[in-house]
């Protein structure tokens, strides 16, 4: 294991301010600072940490948004400048990485065979070609007026495009401050929806019948799968067991936020227009589990608005998994700006930061899959499901090891394992031990490589105190 250890910069777009929307009421920057938690007595070892946290964001890849971040393993230079490059059928030269300026991006094709073609037998260079070959307008157009801000200055498509701290601050400001990890893989090479099977469950497959754990078998394409839930719709889908399963079994709270205007039961009419807030169903899975439906914890499933109500009243459970809704999940094609997305992970992260919850309680901060973004890195493989491209991850506590850079391999499975160790007393899921067997073919919290986020906790310091963020903060100037 490798770490850099960063200077602790505290940001100029740090504020002590309130915001509307966060969960706080606003106020003057005195009072709003006044209520600032004290730190409580401190605890021994991972006592400490009585919340987790997991947020989960869209579709981008590791060297897209912290390709340049100092000591990070990012972007390949050469006195400056990008040393790699991707062929570009169209220009019929290889294109190098550049800065992205611009806050709306088009991506590429991200499903499992756009993974395999963009990994390309570990050249990691089929990510133009692939852009080119899927349905983006602008990979294919590259003369059109209306494409300039999804171009570089040759004309390359913005997969080849990566991000700094002048258009993502905060994300930044988190990196520097608590643990940025930069072996933090996708769970499957594919999409959405096998990638947030894996956050909650440790595997992706279909089955043949939905009350059956042994006739599942692996499947990270899942064609249609996720029709299935549409309008509200939640049928029994996923038959294996999920994390849910061991932490009802033992007790253990746990809530599943999504969007607000989410449609959740299919007995209340869903709303056609104007529900910007909620979260598609690619993304929230969980509720087609075999084992909510049986052990009738759908009520489980709640929303934003009851995120920051918890927080606020303190009662936030033990795990806690938070999916973005519509604009806010910085899904490149959705004609939002990221900094839609980093508004919405600042608010989620200043309610707690804000509250007596901060000095018990990690956050993780990723991202599912690579959204079709260059990324250098060659994925390691682990079984027939993945690992999938490199994504952005963060630990945010104040028991981080501040400005470390955690180059563990590092991915969906080691939020499970984390869980398991703090709550479960290590009980995996493990068909032979977890006393609801299914046919997954990888325990993939005991996988050799993986590794272990206990690692980047530092009970021995002083607590990190919060960093509170403007959720809107100015862009810098254009260079």
């Amino acid at each position: 294991m490798s770490s850099v250890v960063l200077a602790l910069l505290i940001p100029a777009c740090a504020v002590a301010l309130a915001e509307p929307g966060d969960g706080s009421a606003s106020g003057s920057p005195a009072t709003a600072a006044a209520r600032l938690p004290d730190p409580p007595p401190k605890l021994r070892g991972f006592d400490n940490i009585e919340h987790l946290v997991f947020i989960v964001q869209e579709n981008r890849s590791f060297d897209h948004y912290f390709g340049t971040f100092p000591g990070a393993n990012g972007i390949p230079m050469r006195d400056g400048r990008p040393a790699v490059c991707a062929p570009d059928p169209i220009l019929q030269r290889c294109v190098r990485p550049y800065h992205d300026l611009t806050l709306v991006n088009e991506g590429g094709p991200h499903d499992h065979s756009s993974s395999v073609d963009d990994v390309n037998g570990g050249r990691m260079d089929g990510f133009v070609e692939m852009a080119v070959a899927g349905r983006g307008y602008c990979a294919d157009h590259r003369n059109a007026s209306s494409c300039e801000d999804d171009l570089g200055p040759v004309g390359q498509p913005d997969v080849m495009g990566y991000h700094t701290q002048r258009e993502i601050p905060n994300y930044w400001a988190y990196a520097r401050t608590f643990v940025l990890q930069d072996r933090f893989f996708a769970p499957s090479d594919s999409w959405t929806l096998p990638a947030h099977l894996f956050l909650v469950s440790g595997w992706a497959a279909s089955c043949r019948s939905a009350r059956d754990p042994m006739s599942c078998s692996s499947d990270v394409e899942l064609d249609g799968v996720v029709d299935r839930q549409r309008h509200g719709r939640h049928p029994p889908i996923y038959a294996w067991t999920d994390i849910t399963y061991l932490l009802t079994e033992n007790d253990v709270r746990w809530a599943y936020y999504v969007g607000d205007e989410t449609c959740m039961n299919v007995n209340d009419p869903c709303r056609t227009s104007g529900n910007r807030e909620k979260t598609v169903p690619a993304q929230n899975p969980l509720p087609s589990f075999t084992t909510v439906h049986e052990q009738r914890t759908f009520d489980h499933i709640q929303t934003h608005s009851d995120y920051y109500a918890a927080v606020e009243a303190g009662t936030l459970p033990t795990v806690s998994w938070v999916m973005p809704s519509g604009r806010n999940s910085e899904h490149p094609g959705n004609g939002a700006p990221i900094a839609k997305g980093q508004e919405h992970v600042t608010r989620l992260i200043n309610a707690i930061m804000r509250s007596e919850l901060w000095y018990r309680t990690a956050i993780f901060l990723a991202w599912d899959d690579w959204g079709g973004f260059y990324d250098h890195v060659r994925p390691p493989r682990v079984d027939e499901n993945g690992y999938g491209i490199r994504v952005p991850g963060l630990m945010i506590s104040p028991w981080a090891t501040g400005g470390r850079i955690d180059s563990q391999v590092l991915t969906f499975d080691a939020y499970l394992r984390l869980i398991e160790d703090l709550y479960l007393d290590g009980q995996r899921l493990d068909p032979m031990t977890d006393g609801r067997p299914d046919s997954r073919p990888t325990v993939r919290e005991e996988v050799g490589i993986l590794g272990d986020l206990r690692d980047e906790f530092d009970f021995r310091q002083e607590a990190i105190p919060p960093l509170i963020l403007d959720p809107t903060p100015p862009m810098e100037a254009r260079p």
